[in-house]
């Protein structure tokens, strides 16, 4: 049996992402073994993000500034916007470097079962972006769920009023993906988003 440290440090691993029990526990060995280096490095680096993180006031993103460097870089594309359900998804297309322009950060996606309602996202603050202008395109980027289309059918809706471009990421098929190991939702979005040939 480990001490009482050792088991709390163990369950507080367990509950991140892709960490289970038994990967925590791996964890916290390797991180004892190297206490004299991993470990200082590991405590060093959580305290000067737990006593530096911020949210942005203008997207939603996570960083130790606000503005985050994002909503501050002069080189990004002011006039779109692409709208995304939470940081991890902004984190993902960002480091893809694929879109040049700014993000919103909704922090969720609306859902009935969850009672999740629009005033508990942060759609008006998007709506207020809009309406302030200098937007042409804004992409809505959520995931490809049941809320997440809902999500976005519904900002689509309330950016009617607006001159902006409303654009979505496409669905279907992934690069590389063998039809006979896709699900029944994804084949039919594929289908449904067909385009001409040539």
């Amino acid at each position: 049996m480990a001490s009482q440290e050792i088991e709390a440090l163990t369950t507080a691993l367990s509950r991140l992402p892709g960490l289970g029990p038994r990967s925590a526990r791996r964890a916290v060995l390797w991180l004892v073994k190297r206490r004299e280096t991993a470990l200082v490095q590991l405590l060093a680096a959580l305290e000067g993000v737990q006593q530096s993180l911020v949210e942005c006031q203008t997207c939603g993103n996570v960083d130790t500034s606000d503005p985050c460097p994002i909503c501050t870089d002069p080189r990004r594309d002011q006039r779109s916007l692409c709208v995304v359900e939470d940081v991890a998804d902004l984190w993902a297309l960002d480091r893809a470097h694929l879109f040049t322009g700014r993000y919103h950060v909704l922090g969720g996606r609306l859902s009935a079962l969850d009672g999740v309602r629009p005033e508990d996202l942060t759609i008006g603050k998007l709506i207020e972006r809009v309406s302030q202008g200098g937007i042409d395109e804004v992409v809505l980027a959520m995931n490809a769920t049941l809320e997440g289309q809902t999500t976005a059918h519904y900002i689509a809706e309330r950016l009617e009023a607006y001159p902006v471009r409303i654009t979505q990421l496409a669905h279907g098929l992934p690069v590389g993906g063998e039809l006979d190991y896709l699900d029944e939702g994804t084949l039919a979005q594929a289908l449904r988003a067909r385009r001409p040939v040539g």
